[in-house]
């Protein structure tokens, strides 16, 4: 019985991936697309949101 490996669309290029181990940059398809990422990530491009509890400059409360 084999194994179906399950395919990715990297997420630079959006070149077809094979998720295994002999993929060495997956999710990405080469190291120039992990290094475009990166960029990304490193030049703030790309940006995880967030909320703050307390106006900036307050403390927070303690319980």
């Amino acid at each position: 019985m084999s194994e179906s490996v399950r395919v990715v669309a990297c997420p630079t290029c959006k070149t077809e991936v094979r998720w295994e181990p002999l993929s060495r940059y997956r999710p990405f398809c080469s190291e120039r697309c992990r290094l475009i990422d990166l960029g990304q990530w490193a030049s703030e491009s790309y940006r995880v949101p967030a909320e703050e509890d307390h106006p900036p400059g307050e403390m927070p409360p303690t319980h």
